[in-house]
């Protein structure tokens, strides 16, 4: 009776670690010794984080393949500022819109759609077409630089997938460049590693940390991340649908154990009317529970967490140059 108990014991441990090990994929694995408490992650939806100086992906509970509305975006800004690089201050090469242009964002504008107003042989350069793209979230640009990339939107979904698979996001699919298709499903562990990855291109991290900019034909147009610049948050692309809930992928520099450290992450599927801001304050209680804010000491030395609104350009800049890890800004 004894050796049955201990043999049902024994299974009972086997059976809960295989559980475990199921939840979460290989690469967002938290390290040993290393694992964040339970209160640091949202009560809904699914999240996950990295710290620089870390190798591994921290994930929370409920990662499961889930829309991801227009967090889809950074993998399509990263595989064109990949395949098209540009130094900080270049515009890049022309991309000249069409008559079918046009016709496609109308057809997204009546199915409520986030677009931005083009004209007919309007001209972006790709800079100002990834500032439409990542600022005030436009799919039909998305379809534009995807069709400008690759030839067709069909071919450049099929090397989102392909550049998914190399970066080792075994939970994701892409199925369009904007994220409107529910089809497009990922993780928060996942989207981690893309984030990451698009954040060490100059560029890309420039575009994310701008409040607003000015299109030819669309005028002003703003950016969704209205993080952005307070308690150490630079970016980096929101997202919000039905389907997703509040999504927001972001990155912020904060102050851990007297160490300036970058806090890389994606908080998906949060409730709320307000969708982007219920991503939006998940993601700022997140990163206040994994670093919280202090106060000035006597001595006039700050040990406040976050990063000043007017530093937060230069911090991420900064930091991207200690980690020798980022060097190597494109990988193919």
């Amino acid at each position: 009776m004894t050796l049955v108990a201990g043999l049902l014991v024994v299974i009972a441990v086997i059976a809960s670690g295989l559980g475990h090990q199921s939840s979460a994929s290989p690469s967002s694995t938290s390290a040993p010794g290393n694992v964040p408490p339970s209160t640091v992650w949202p009560a809904y939806g699914q999240a996950a984080f990295v710290q620089s100086g870390q190798s591994r992906v921290q994930a929370g509970p409920n990662q499961h393949e889930a829309a991801i509305a227009s967090v889809a975006k950074v993998m399509t800004a990263y595989l064109v500022l990949r395949d098209h690089p540009l130094a900080l201050g270049e515009d890049g090469p022309t991309i000249t819109l069409t008559e079918a242009d046009v016709a496609d964002t109308a057809r997204r504008r009546g199915q409520r759609e986030s677009v931005v107003s083009i004209a007919a042989g309007e001209q972006l350069t790709e800079r100002q077409a990834l500032l439409a793209l990542l600022l005030p979230s436009a799919n039909n640009i998305a379809a534009v630089l995807a069709r400008w990339d690759a030839g067709s939107e069909g071919q450049f979904v099929d090397r989102m997938n392909d550049t998914a698979r190399s970066l080792g996001m075994t939970h994701t699919r892409y199925t369009d460049p904007s994220g409107y298709d529910d089809a497009t499903v990922s993780t928060a562990a996942d989207q981690v590693l893309i984030v990451e990855r698009a954040m060490r291109l100059p560029v890309f991290a420039g575009i994310v940390a701008l409040p607003s900019a000015t299109l030819p034909v669309a005028g002003t147009v703003h950016n969704t991340d209205t993080l952005l610049g307070q308690n150490g948050f630079v970016g980096v692309k929101t997202g919000s649908d039905d389907a997703a809930g509040g999504c927001f992928a972001f990155q912020a520099i904060r102050w851990i154990d007297g160490k300036r450290t970058t806090i890389t992450g994606v908080v998906l599927g949060q409730p709320g009317h307000n969708k982007i801001a219920a991503g939006l304050a998940a993601a700022n209680a997140m990163v206040s529970r994994i670093a919280p804010m202090r106060r000035p000491t006597a001595a006039g030395h700050r040990l406040d967490s976050s990063v000043s609104s007017t530093g937060a350009r230069h911090a991420a800049s900064s930091e991207r140059e200690e980690i020798p890890s980022l060097r190597n800004a494109l990988v193919r």
